[in-house]
């Protein structure tokens, strides 16, 4: 098959459709994962007794099954047995964002055992209050550390949306495919997709590294 420069120009607005929608999906599991997954670290540091333990029946839970059967169970399974029903998108963005909170938990809990012992016993010694030891010690100084670590979590997100597909979303493989299914032709759509992906991923990454380099401990 000879590569088609015009079908390829003709198929990128769609594409380009469906990278804003994968956009849309990273930026928001970024936001359930990261605010969800200091959540879950907090909770977890309290040492509720029963709730820690079932916390971390569900993270080692969610941590050991593939993110695809996830989503095939809230967008097929919840809507049978519980009356849930989402969008594909909302479901989308509810699975990704699940599925890393449990991984940014160990970032952030990694993040907080690292702020240095005295910071906790100088908090004690004024006598601050709970909630501001964690408002303005220790998260000021544990969020910092984890920066680089959550950056890597939005790459993966980000190429892991195409799993997505499976439940309809129309993202950047899928509007790719559509294209493709148009005249047949899939090599052009799908390089184009995997270019778009190599574009923003590449100097996320380098970006990622350039940070991970100013918040290394001197």
């Amino acid at each position: 098959m000879t590569w088609d420069w015009q079908f390829a120009a003709n198929s990128v607005p769609l594409i380009l459709q469906g990278l804003l929608v994968t956009l849309q999906i990273t930026v928001l599991g970024s936001l359930v994962a990261y605010t969800l997954g200091l959540v879950f670290a907090l909770v977890r540091r309290a040492r509720i007794p029963v709730v820690d333990q079932l916390l971390f029946l569900f993270i080692e839970f969610v941590r050991s099954t593939p993110l695809l059967v996830q989503i095939f169970v809230l967008y097929y399974v919840f809507p049978s047995a519980f009356g849930i029903r989402m969008s594909a998108f909302v479901t989308g963005v509810i699975a990704i964002g699940v599925h890393y909170a449990c991984y940014t938990s160990e970032v952030y809990r990694a993040g907080i055992d690292a702020v240095p012992k005295g910071q906790w016993e100088a908090a004690t010694a004024l006598s601050l209050p709970r909630r501001r030891v964690w408002t303005s010690v220790i998260l000021p100084q544990a969020v910092p550390r984890v920066l680089p670590a959550l950056g890597n979590y939005t790459i993966s997100m980000f190429k892991e949306t195409p799993l997505l597909l499976a439940i309809g979303v129309v993202d950047l493989v899928n509007a790719a495919k559509a294209a493709g299914n148009e005249s047949y032709r899939f090599v052009e759509v799908y390089t184009i997709a995997g270019l778009l992906f190599l574009l923003l991923s590449y100097p996320a990454s380098l970006l990622v590294r350039r940070l991970e380099r100013r918040v290394e401990p001197v």
